[in-house]
């Protein structure tokens, strides 16, 4: 017994969110630890072959966070470093960890845009959606993870229909443009230059097209039939990658938006006629620093577009505390699923263990009654088992500490129970 109850022990998982953000890590550093496509590929495939059974990875331009099941929170921060650039030392300078009820608060503020560079952003909810999406068909997502994810998808959709946190145009593409207007005079006569079209970059030309109405823009990608389809949508010129030199010479400003793990602009290939500003979005950062060599070179990183604060931002920030309340309520509805989820495998293993006496004891009236009535003799055991069982129940529902209750009965009955803890 004590043998088995050993395993139990090393068997036993608890919930963390291990990561980091903009709010300690720079851009630098949140490159060193960002994940792209292949990488998060690599990093569920090695979670699944080291045994860790649930576990979800988000990576944004402003942070990459694990959410998983794990017997220490070290197991999740070293797939994390060897599928990235990062090391341990680095991650302890800037990370976060967080377990059980504050991984559940974490996740909750994250989702909702609470916790976004810009209040209210909700482009991190998409993100975390894929992201389960895609640990669920690698069957790496437990019941408890997708019920977590759909209760914050709720309470973000929740928020973003009641409260106005989310009104008026505030994202880091929109920052760009506020950002461009205001220090580019004369913009309407400028040559625009996008290159990359990943989510950022398409918001971005959106913005502009939109907000500009002229057709200075140019766009460029590596692979041109993305930026051609995009082009199609938004009425802009499109040029080969081979171009990219030439256009930059041509540009007052370059919006880069790439997703390439080293920068794809540097000091030498810039041989400039006029000033040029350049916005960065890209995480990892997609300019070389050295471009600020070159005379007449504005360089723009996305965290400097990020703290961009004004009317509307002030205005949301009236609007936590109506999120607060929503989240509170959709976790404590959460919260209580759990805690009754937490209870039902020992319910379940108790019920077994009653209906296998159960059987014992039938077995030996049938030999021993001659006139033993099988029928009636099995519709009152089952209803003795149910109220007895319903008894446990209420006792874990209504006890202080249902933990204690559980192990209490499995001890008794010699139950034994692999269990994930949030």
């Amino acid at each position: 017994m004590k043998n088995n109850n050993t395993l139990k022990a090393t068997k036993a998982t608890t919930f963390y969110a291990v990561g980091l953000s903009y709010k300690k890590a720079d851009a630098a550093m949140r490159g060193k630890f960002s994940l792209d496509a292949q990488a998060k590929i690599n990093l569920l495939a090695q979670a699944k072959k080291e045994g860790i059974e649930t576990l979800i990875v988000t990576s944004t331009c402003n942070r990459t966070e694990i959410y998983g099941f794990a017997q220490h929170p070290f197991q999740l921060i070293k797939l994390l470093c060897e599928n990235t650039q990062g090391t341990v030392e680095e991650f302890q300078q800037v990370a976060f960890v967080y377990k059980k009820q504050e991984a559940i608060n974490h996740m909750f503020l994250v989702g909702t845009g609470l916790d976004s560079q810009i209040l209210g952003d909700f482009e991190i909810i998409s993100q975390l959606k894929m992201a389960f999406t895609e640990s669920k068909s690698k069957n790496l997502a437990n019941a408890f993870m997708e019920r977590l994810v759909n209760a914050v998808i709720q309470a973000s959709k929740k928020i973003k229909t009641e409260t106005e946190i989310s009104s008026g145009a505030t994202s880091v593409s929109f920052a760009s443009v506020q950002y461009i207007f205001k220090n580019v005079e004369d913009i309407s006569n400028k040559n625009i230059l996008l290159f990359g079209t990943g989510k950022i970059g398409r918001n971005t030309c959106e913005n502009l097209v939109k907000h500009t109405k002229h057709e200075q823009i140019t766009l460029i990608n590596r692979t041109k039939d993305k930026a051609e389809k995009l082009a199609q949508k938004l009425n802009v010129i499109v040029k080969d990658y081979a171009d990219l030199q030439l256009e930059i010479q041509k540009s007052d400003v370059i919006v880069v938006a790439t997703s390439a793990q080293n920068p794809t602009i540097d000091k030498t290939i810039l041989n400039l006629k006029k000033p040029l500003l350049i916005l960065d979005l890209s995480i990892p950062k997609n300019v070389n620093e050295n471009v600020n060599e070159v005379p007449g070179v504005t360089l723009i990183h996305l965290d400097h577009l990020s703290q961009i604060t004004d009317e509307t931002l002030e205005k949301r920030k009236l609007y936590i505390p109506a999120a607060e309340a929503i989240i509170a309520e959709i976790q404590d509805e959460f919260l209580a699923w759990n805690k009754n989820r937490k209870f039902a495998p020992t319910i379940h293993a108790l019920k077994e263990k009653f209906n296998s006496i159960k059987e014992g004891e039938l077995n030996f009236q049938r030999k021993k009654l001659s006139n033993f009535d099988e029928d009636q003799a099995e519709l009152i055991s089952n209803r003795i088992i149910q109220k007895i069982t319903n008894h446990f129940v209420n006792h874990l529902k209504e006890g202080e500490s249902m933990e204690e209750g559980i192990e209490w009965i499995e001890k008794v009955f010699q139950l034994e129970q692999e269990k994930d803890f949030f």
